[in-house]
């Protein structure tokens, strides 16, 4: 009687094929990854910290964002205080140009070299997109930093509107798979932003392209963004954990365990192990400031410092206190990963 051969060790097969040769898992393999126990935590950190220094190396990116709009938006992301459509607190409000030029200044004081202009919209009209040109103009004009932009969806014309200001990087998060995502948003559909994000490269900015962990997906669900992601090849993958909202359809679900956080840092890095893969959302409350130094020692390169849009973060210098502890450097302006 013969038997069929013992099935590798996930990550024996990641050691050869990520950190050796630098290729991603597939969705098989990260949902794998993401099934692995407890007891075999710090071995996966370990090897996507590897995986990370290999591919990427030391340097750190870090960022700062700020809402030019705030509030009011019409679509029904189930996660967002910032919908119009649902009984939270945030309001819309418009932030003006030298507030912005300040908010620039004060980040690149940090060290950041990137800047990201938000607004709370389906897709930016005719004001928005002049008061962002204006943002853009001042900025460049006093402050040293990459100026990146999130606004929705976009039209062609948006789209070359936005390269033509000089816009770095545009961010436009999947969120969640494909097959999860109408439980997350009925408004629009997944691939009206997956069209965004296909005009967006060919225009030749960067591409921001992420989303939020912990709202209820499955872990196959969770390894299939990791796939989707993989075959868009963004250039920065921000990785939010739901910080549930009071107010919104999300607001009562629980936070994500520690643990499947950090799991779910270590698989996103063995499936994009040459992206920049950024702490975003969510991670003080899911984390902690424990689990933070984990994380960046288990696959992330890159950190929003400050405040996020709705939510507060750690103070900028915790964590430029804790890159310098563990000797990682910022990376410079106009320096690659």
């Amino acid at each position: 009687m013969t038997h069929a051969p013992a099935r590798a060790d996930i990550l024996d097969l990641a050691r050869d094929q990520v950190l050796r040769r630098g290729v991603g898992l597939d969705r098989d393999q990260t949902l794998e990854v993401l099934q692995l126990p407890d007891d075999r935590l710090e071995d996966l950190l370990t090897l996507a910290h590897d995986v990370r220094m290999a591919w990427c190396g030391p340097e750190v990116e870090v960022e700062g964002i700020i809402s030019l709009k705030t509030g009011g938006c019409p679509e029904d992301c189930h996660f967002c205080s910032q919908s119009g459509l649902f009984a939270s607190p945030v309001r819309a409000a418009w932030l003006d140009i030298p507030s912005l030029v300040e908010a620039a200044k004060q980040t690149a004081k940090t060290g950041a070299t990137e800047f990201c202009i938000v607004a709370a919209v389906r897709g930016p009209d005719a004001r928005l997109m002049a008061q962002v040109a204006a943002g853009v103009e001042a900025i460049r004009n006093e402050v040293d930093i990459q100026v990146a932009c999130s606004l929705g969806m976009l039209t062609q014309e948006q789209v070359d509107q936005l390269a033509a200001m000089g816009v770095h990087r545009y961010n436009h998060n999947l969120e969640t798979a494909k097959s999860f995502f109408p439980q997350v948003v009925t408004t629009h559909t997944w691939d009206e932003r997956w069209d965004t994000l296909r005009m967006v490269r060919d225009a030749g900015m960067e591409v921001c392209c992420g989303g939020i962990l912990g709202m209820g997906e499955t872990l196959a669900q969770r390894a299939e963004f990791a796939a989707d992601l993989a075959a868009l090849e963004p250039d920065e993958v921000p990785l939010n954990f739901l910080n549930p909202r009071p107010g919104t359809p999300f607001g009562d679900l629980e936070l994500m365990p520690a643990s499947d956080a950090l799991r779910a840092v270590a698989a996103f890095r063995l499936a994009l192990p040459r992206t920049i893969l950024r702490f975003a959302g969510g991670r003080e409350l899911t984390l902690g400031d424990l689990g933070a130094k984990q994380g960046i020692l288990g696959g992330i390169n890159a950190v929003i410092v400050g405040n996020y849009l709705t939510t507060l973060g750690r103070p900028a210098e915790s964590d430029l206190d804790l890159l310098g502890e563990l000797k990682m450097p910022i990376k410079a302006l106009g320096e690659s990963i």
